[in-house]
């Protein structure tokens, strides 16, 4: 009887996703595991809704945004007897090993479990780029390429109106979105969270541009991003998720306040604009369903030595097997000397 392998999505979907469950089912039935599909992430385990994936169902799903699977933001450790459950459940079924494909949440849980006796293997996902122990997550590249875009047709319009035009991307704790969607769009002035801002100086750079003719801007703004003059100007809803995170992208963002105060202090027409799940909607990139791919291959291997609380993930162009407990804990911020080489085109 063939040993069975589990795999759920959880978190935030991210382009890329299908195709490591794809190279999961195919390399893993190749190797003689059925795999069985968690449905709506760590939801799916502690309830038992699964479904038993084929090649058939997966073969073109690479070429797909979003998952299959589905997904949810459910923490187990805030279950009661939540990794209890969880291991029964695994039992119950009779699964070797799961797959757990996710950001720093996911995988925390996934080390957690692992801790508790179970065994777990993982492949980083997140559209921010923040796991450590990667140098890249599947999902950054679809979404900075979406920023790119987005700054790319902002320019035009931007610039028929003679307008300042902020954009706020996503990044509650990590630039990286902000800062590579930034350069490769042309931003004017990028702001990410991992160092304060100064409303005034961007301001200054702005009414700079139109003295010398340049008569508009584009800045582009983390979510997470802050100058101490305006947060209090701030305001997301108080609710968490059950990680404990506010859920920004409601009330008022830091992107309507920069656009406000940049109007009152330029005298300078002034808009904001909000990508929110635009950028990480839509069919990945090349590079991440090839990202994809060669993390859930890994992955295989990885069950197949019985290497387990380890997680797939990319070095210096290979992929390797590293412990979970190097992923998670914090997270992989920008270093500021990689900042300090995007200010240097901030005119």
């Amino acid at each position: 009887m063939a040993k069975k392998i589990g795999i759920l999505t959880g978190g935030g979907d991210a382009p890329g996703l299908n195709a490591v469950i794809r190279a999961v089912t195919w390399f893993g039935i190749d190797k003689g595991y059925e795999i069985v599909g968690f449905e709506r992430g760590w939801a799916g385990l502690l309830d038992k809704t699964y479904r038993i994936l084929s090649k058939e169902e997966t073969a073109d799903i690479h070429r797909l945004g979003g998952t299959i699977l589905f997904s949810s933001r459910t923490n187990v450790a805030k279950v009661e007897n939540g990794f209890e459950r969880a291991k029964q459940n695994l039992a119950d079924l009779d699964i070797h090993c799961l797959v757990a494909l996710g950001g720093e949440d996911t995988l925390g849980v996934a080390k957690q479990l692992y801790d508790a006796g179970g065994r777990v293997v993982g492949a980083p996902k997140t559209i921010d780029n923040d796991v450590n122990a990667t140098d890249y997550t599947f999902g950054f590249d679809t979404a900075i390429n979406r920023v790119m875009e987005a700054l790319d047709r902002l320019h035009t319009t931007a610039k028929a109106h003679q307008r300042i035009i902020v954009v706020e991307i996503m990044g509650r704790h990590a630039g990286w979105m902000a800062l590579h969607g930034g350069i490769a769009g042309g931003a004017h002035y990028i702001c990410i969270p991992e160092q304060e801002f100064d409303i005034d100086e961007i301001a200054r750079v702005c009414k700079a541009r139109y003295e010398r003719g340049e008569k508009y801007a584009i800045i582009a703004v983390a979510e997470g991003a802050t100058d101490p003059k305006l947060r209090k100007q701030v305001q997301h809803s108080q609710q968490t998720d059950a990680f404990g995170h506010v859920q920004l992208g409601t009330g008022r963002g830091i992107g309507e306040v920069v656009a406000e105060e940049l109007e009152e202090r330029t005298g300078i027409e002034t808009r904001h604009v909000v990508p929110a799940h635009l950028q990480r909607g839509g069919d990945p990139t090349a590079f991440d369903r090839v990202l994809g791919t060669r993390l859930g291959v890994k992955v295989i291997d990885l069950i197949d030595n019985e290497d387990f609380g380890k997680m797939a993930a990319l070095r210096s162009g290979e992929i390797i097997g590293v412990p979970l407990a190097d992923a998670v804990g914090s997270l992989k911020t920008v270093p500021i000397e990689r900042y300090e080489v995007a200010k240097k085109f901030f005119h």
